[in-house]
């Protein structure tokens, strides 16, 4: 057994690789830049693990999000590889130590955000470093043709330029043909090698219904499928009226958005994950990260605006082999919803700069100054009291977000930070002037080690039991300290937090560039033409018609979807279909057919197999018959 065999079954229990795996491996191990394309759940992580435990030094692994961050951190730990993560809102003494762990060799893993490769804390340890692979895991972020573009992302290519000789191992599980290219191209790729697993899921039966009642059709689908499920809603109102019409059927759920604070949505995730709720009706925030296998239907409630990440989220389904149900609910205005998105999400640039000045009014922001610092950002509470228009609004947050100008987390976690800023003398005078904070004061410097000369994370549940008080006694006593100019306090954040990447521009220096919103929005537009044609497709296979999407032309059709279960249980085949239906568009683009004079001069079987095919044509809104049996297309 060879090296990469042996480490795989050492820490990961297989005693073999799944299709691809070995392959990207070997090619990172000779040093070639890689691209990997591998679909939800074809195990990326294990293809730049795995060669980084091969050779000696540290992987840099690059990821967006800080709960993925943290899930892969201890997933590592667990497996005894050493591993440690440093993204944004962490203090300056704990990035710093961890930093310090890489370059002193205890570290085989270091995560980092994107937005953490051009601080100067980082660029002034990376040298010491002894780096071995460059991992940029959810690659599709780079490209500014993806359905995801994160301007941080490109600060990547700078790390490439401080590292030359070292390999680049690119993961996504969605990327089109387009994005790939840009991908390599961001990434300055060179003599590099692509990996493309197939995007098709040959246990996961994809179905579309348009439906009038939502709520009723996914009662039907929950009584005929048994096991766990995710319901996926397009707002937070939503989840929750969903999940309680579920519970008033007697079927277990739970609601889950990114609006509920951390503790929530751990306990509401974890108590899915362990079985405890069948049903979790959820947000697209959900699912990032989370590996449950045994997940037998994914429902769309609402309509997703491209096939990526629809792709994506019902992929979570069937992980473990088995067969699983992926099905997406529609209305027809949920299609002409879908047509108007471009105009919404594209505000004009005059709009942009409209909101940007309402936005430094909002907070408050000095022209040049607040470089680089998170701020609490409440935008329900900004977007009434300037009476927006809510798209116009998120959207407006969106491109100067697209263009580099600030970073926006809705969903940020900011453990509260506190040190000593009083002297030792004026400590122990205050002391006895307030004996009623002493217990409090007492319990800080004796559990927190060196808080009393640098910033330090701390725990207010912690205090809790330390000082035998209630929650919010805690944090009143340490706002006293820190109005008392004794501590120096930041309280635990979990609101959205909102940061310029420079010091704030004034209005006319703020710059959006017009060619890239159109090529954009151009892109988007063409993502809305793809999920609108998925949801209306009624005689390709829907298997197939996500993987063209994503460049694989090779694979056959999967045999278990609603279209090829339809053609299968149907007397025609489906060339003879598509024959079929050839010859009747072509005569009803040229006027209309006359259906009765068309079946009198065929055969019975033919007859039969006519009726189908139009039968079919008109259930999907393709034809419509008249009363006196013309056939002709439908208009749109």
């Amino acid at each position: 057994m060879n090296q990469i065999h042996s480490l795989l079954l050492n820490h990961w229990g297989h005693s073999s690789f799944r299709p691809l795996q070995q392959e990207i491996i070997t090619s990172i191990l000779n040093g070639h830049d890689t691209l990997a394309l591998l679909p939800t759940s074809g195990g990326k992580s294990i293809c730049y693990q795995v060669p980084a435990l091969a050779k000696e030094g540290l992987c840099i692994v690059i990821s967006p999000l800080i709960a993925l961050m943290k899930d892969q951190v201890q997933a590592l730990h667990k497996k005894e590889i050493t591993a440690g993560a440093i993204y944004t809102g962490m203090p300056f003494p704990q990035v710093k130590d961890i930093l310090q762990m890489a370059v002193n060799e205890k570290l085989k893993f270091l995560y980092v955000s994107p937005e953490r490769l051009g601080t100067n804390l980082f660029l002034e340890y990376l040298p010491g470093m002894n780096v071995n692979l460059i991992a940029v895991d959810e690659a599709h972020c780079i490209s500014q043709w993806g359905y995801d573009f994160r301007p941080s992302y490109l600060k990547i290519a700078e790390l490439r330029n401080e590292l030359p000789h070292v390999p680049v191992i690119a993961v996504t599980a969605s990327a089109t043909p387009k994005v790939q290219q840009d991908i390599c191209e961001k990434l300055q790729f060179k003599n590099h090698h692509i990996y493309k697993g197939s995007f098709l899921r040959p246990n996961l039966s994809f179905s579309v219904f348009k439906v009038e009642s939502r709520i009723n059709k996914i009662l039907q689908v929950l009584s005929n499928v048994q096991g766990t499920a995710i319901v996926y809603c397009k707002s937070r109102r939503m989840t929750q009226e969903v999940a309680q019409l579920l519970q008033l059927q007697n079927i277990s759920a739970d609601f889950y958005h990114a609006g509920l604070s951390n503790e929530e949505r751990s306990n509401k995730q974890e108590a899915w994950l362990k079985n405890e709720i069948r049903v979790i009706v959820c947000t697209n925030a959900f699912g990032m990260g989370i590996d449950k296998p045994d997940v037998r239907v994914v429902i769309h409630h609402d309509t997703p605006d491209c096939l990526e990440n629809y792709y994506q989220e019902a992929g979570r389904g069937g992980r473990d082999g088995k067969k699983a149900y992926a099905v997406l609910l529609y209305e027809e205005k949920d299609v002409r919803e879908l047509e108007g998105l471009p105009a919404i999400r594209f505000p004009s640039i005059e709009e942009v700069k409209t909101f940007y000045q309402s936005l430094v009014n909002y907070l408050q922001i000095p022209e040049g100054s607040g470089e680089m610092e998170w701020m609490e950002f409440d935008i329900t509470d900004f977007i009434k009291k300037f009476q927006l228009n809510v798209h116009t609004a998120m959207y407006s947050l969106k491109t100067l977000e697209q263009e580099g100008w600030i970073n926006y987390a809705e969903q940020i976690f900011l453990p509260a930070r506190l040190v000593f800023t009083a002297n030792k003398e004026r400590l122990m005078e205050f002391e006895q002037q307030r004996t009623d904070l002493e217990p409090m004061i007492k319990a800080l410097l004796r559990n927190y080690g060196g808080i009393f000369d640098m910033e330090s994370f701390i725990s207010e549940k912690q205090l809790v039991i330390l000082t035998q008080q209630s929650l919010e006694e805690v944090k009143q006593q340490l706002v006293q300290l820190h109005q008392q100019g004794i501590v120096q306090y930041s309280p635990q954040k979990e609101k959205p937090q909102l940061q310029f990447v420079q010091g704030r521009p004034s209005v006319e220096n703020l710059f959006i560039h017009p060619q890239n919103r159109l090529n954009r929005k151009a892109e988007f537009e063409k993502r809305i033409n793809a999920i609108i044609s998925y949801i209306k497709e009624s005689l390709q296979c829907r298997s197939k018609t996500i993987v063209i999407y994503f460049g694989d032309t090779e694979s056959d059709e999967c045999g278990i979807c609603d279209v090829c279960l339809w053609k299968k249980g149907n007397t025609v085949s489906p060339d003879e279909f598509e024959t079929i239906y050839a010859f009747l568009k072509k005569q009803a683009e040229a006027g209309g057919m006359d259906l009765k004079q068309l079946l009198s001069k065929s055969g019975s079987k033919q007859r039969e197999r006519i009726k189908a095919v139009v039968n079919h044509l008109v259930a999907e809104e393709k034809m419509v018959l008249d009363k006196d049996g013309l056939l002709q297309l439908k208009q749109t």
